[in-house]
């Protein structure tokens, strides 16, 4: 019970489950909260020190009993991934504002709440770090991205504002934009079949900078980080 708890949002089998096995060769117990209990057995199988937690973050009264059933069984939240999210692609004149707002519960008021239950914790020791994972429909809008674009800026720019109250605090806040096609198992497949290698960006690399930034000295912390593969054009 002496190794810290990472909590980790949106364990799924890519970047979610390399994250997770990051965590878990730093020495972390790794708490794994996803919609598929069938995933999080399979990747409790697999990974050494993980627990795994059937949850929909766009519940938000589950996640809360969630996070607390966390701390509960694995004891305080020392790390917290927020990691999930849900997409959604329709014209401005397709678009049902029903959706748009389970978009933004999913998106960004879950990483509110997320923030809510793990921050306490670590006020009260002086230090965590909460690590946001992002893509780049948060830095602008495109045709058929009006749902998407906007849930993902409004997380942006609440981990912004998060960073900025609870950094002088001791609390790390991190903002990982992806500026790739991520190389999952559904990804290559039914988006990409035909690209190289190089084309994605690694579930494993990913991992690596989001638990470097997690751990980086205080006196030198870093809150907006691109992630790109090499020939990406941007």
């Amino acid at each position: 019970m002496s190794q810290p708890v990472c909590l980790i949002s949106g364990a799924g089998d890519g970047t979610g489950a390399a994250i997770a096995r990051r965590f878990a060769s730093g020495n972390y117990r790794v708490a794994l909260l996803a919609r598929s209990e069938e995933r999080l057995k399979r990747l409790e199988e697999g990974i050494p020190g993980s627990k795994g937690y059937v949850c929909d973050i766009g519940d938000l009264d589950q996640l809360r009993q969630t996070i607390a059933q966390v701390r509960d069984q694995m004891g305080i939240i020392d790390m917290a991934v927020n990691n999930a999210a849900q997409a959604s692609f329709t014209t401005i004149l397709e678009a049902d504002p029903a959706r748009f707002e389970e978009l933004f519960r999913i998106n960004a008021t879950a990483l509110m709440v997320l923030t809510q239950c793990v921050a306490p914790d670590m006020l009260s020791k002086g230090q965590g770090a909460i690590m946001v994972t992002g893509n780049t429909s948060a830095w602008r809008g495109k045709p058929g991205f009006c749902m998407f674009a906007p849930t993902k800026a409004a997380q942006r720019i609440l981990a912004e504002a998060i960073a900025r109250e609870l950094g002088p605090k001791g609390i790390h806040v991190a903002y990982i934009t992806i500026d790739a096609a991520i190389d999952t198992p559904w990804t290559r497949p039914l988006m990409y079949p035909n690209k190289p290698d190089e084309f994605f960006a690694k579930p494993s690399a990913i991992a690596d900078t989001i638990y470097h930034v997690a751990h980086q000295d205080r006196s030198a912390w870093t809150f907006n980080v691109d992630v790109r593969p090499y020939h990406e054009n941007w």
